[in-house]
Formats: C-alpha cells, structure tokens, sequence
C-alpha cells in the first residue's frame, strides 16, 4: 500500500464500483414457462484481483485457500437422485496495515467446475468484508425477458449508484441538472416531476416498509423523499426497484401464507430478520426471497 494512503482511504477505494464493462450478469432463476429469468450482477474474480492489484501492488495482499470435501450426500437432478458430495472452500484475504478477512464457498461435488465455483465465491465473499463488490448485494430482484436459449435479450441499465464516478452522469446540484449549450455555458435544467409516479413511488413504502423504502431512496436518488427526487429519469429509475422490491416482498408473503408458520419464522431468524416491515436492503430481501422459493420447493406435490 502507498505509503501516503492510510487504512480508510485504501477501504474508500475498494468501496468504488467496478467499471460497467467488468460487469456480468447471470440468470439465477427462470419463470415456470422459461419466458423471464431473475437476473443479478455479478463481476470475474479477475476484477477483484485486479482491484486489489491496482491499490496495494500484487505483493501487497495475500489470500489464502483451504478445501474440505463432504460425503456421499444424495440430491435430486434433472428429478432423480444422486450420490454426490460437496467441495467447501475458505478464503482468508489478508491487507497489511488494512485487515484480514475470510469468506468460504460451497458446490456440489458433481459440477465439472465444482472447485473454480467454490473458490470463487470464497474469494469474492472475503474481499466483499473489506467493501469490494459489496454494493452488488444492495441490487433489487430483476426479471427479464429469455431468449430460447435462456440467455436474456436486454440485460438492465446499471443504475448511476452501481457505477464508478467516471461513469456517472452529469452532477445534480440543488435538484437542477447542469447542461452545456452551443456556447459553452453552463445552462441550468429540470424537468417538472410527475406527480402521478411520485405517488406510485409513495404508496410502495406500505408493502416495503419504511427501511427498505428508505434504502431505495437513498441508494437510487441519494434523497429521503419522493418529492425530493431531480428529475423524471431518475424518478422512472427509482420507481423500477420500487416495484422490484414490491413484488419480491409479494413472492414472499406468498410463500409463507402456504409453508408451516414455524419454518416461516425459522427462516426470518436465520436471517436476522425481526419482522417483514424492517428489512433493510435489497440485498436482504434477495436473500429471504431466495429462501422464501427453497422452502416452497420443498413441499409435497399435492
């Protein structure tokens, strides 16, 4: 680490976003009919070393691996089960003068690529403790189109939070967007908000709740009120994960009106959740509708 740079400014700088051509996007999920996929970003372990390569020289850092195996575990596939195992892997990444962290992956033992995953996911989560790539866990739940080959036909814009200030758009100041005219000046711009999608940005913090309504402001807009938003676009923007989250928190409700009240509950403690009102992020909120979708997987056929 550059000897002028101390602990916080080295965090500051892995907190940065990656640059939107490191940015991938996987499907974790498809609809019934195949139609639309659950899409989250995600970015190579590469840009995670190079990251870390850029801040602290690659002699700056270290990570280090350790590998366990678990088995035999039978599991179902393609609807008939399996004798299998699993590959568990540690990451210990350690920053001299920053810190040390761990994070571990899991995959089945069966997958061709089972120890890459696994490592993979433990690298990602230890540096994810020091900030880096941390952000891609506040993202909301996205669903978009298929192609018949279950890749999607349009993957999201990123939005102006998820991108590194090189990439952002122009500065908003006092809720007015600067513009250069045809004579180099500085022209002062906003566009009236629309009053009917403020109130369909407001009416979402009955089914979110006041926090992760509150955390979408803040993340999308970086303001605490609807009315406070700049500009129609961004207002559009905000209203998007609004609604993401809305049906998420609908996916949810859903699955516990149909699972036993206990496993419900279980699944909120497991999380650290105290009550559906007070989830405070979207990554969160990924998390319970994750589990919300293996809990209903596992009942019985009627």
């Amino acid at each position: 680490m550059d000897s002028s740079m101390n602990a916080a400014d080295a965090l500051v700088r892995l907190e940065e976003p990656f640059s939107s051509k490191d940015v991938k996007w996987l499907v974790a999920a498809t609809s019934r009919d195949g139609r639309k996929g659950r899409v989250t970003p995600y970015a190579d372990p590469r840009a995670y070393t190079d990251r870390l390569n850029h801040i602290f020289t690659a002699g700056g850092w270290t990570r280090e691996y350790s590998v366990h195996t678990i088995s035999p575990i039978t599991r179902m596939k393609k609807d008939k089960p399996i004798q299998t195992g699993k590959v568990l892997v540690t990451c210990v990444v350690s920053i001299p003068g920053v810190g040390v962290h761990s994070g571990s992956g899991e995959e089945w033992a069966d997958d061709e690529n089972a120890m890459t995953s696994a490592e993979a996911q433990a690298f990602k989560r230890a540096c994810s403790c020091f900030g880096l790539g941390r952000y891609f866990y506040n993202f909301a739940e996205m669903w978009v189109d298929l192609d018949e080959y279950k890749h999607p036909r349009e993957i999201p814009a990123l939005p102006s939070w998820a991108l590194p200030k090189c990439e952002r758009r122009a500065p908003v100041q006092n809720g007015m967007a600067r513009k250069e005219n045809g004579t180099g000046a500085a022209a002062v711009q906003k566009g009236p908000l629309d009053a009917s999608v403020t109130g369909k940005i407001e009416a979402c913090r009955r089914d979110l709740g006041q926090m992760l309504y509150t955390n979408i402001l803040g993340s999308v807009a970086k303001v605490r009120s609807a009315r406070d938003i700049p500009n129609q676009h961004v207002q559009q923007e905000v209203l998007k994960w609004m609604e993401s989250g809305v049906r998420g928190m609908a996916q949810v409700r859903r699955v516990a009106a149909e699972i036993a009240e206990t496993e419900f509950y279980g699944i909120l403690d497991g999380l650290g959740i105290r009550r559906l009102d007070e989830i405070q992020n979207f990554g969160t909120l990924a998390k319970l509708v994750e589990k919300m979708n293996e809990a209903q997987s596992r009942r019985p056929a009627a």
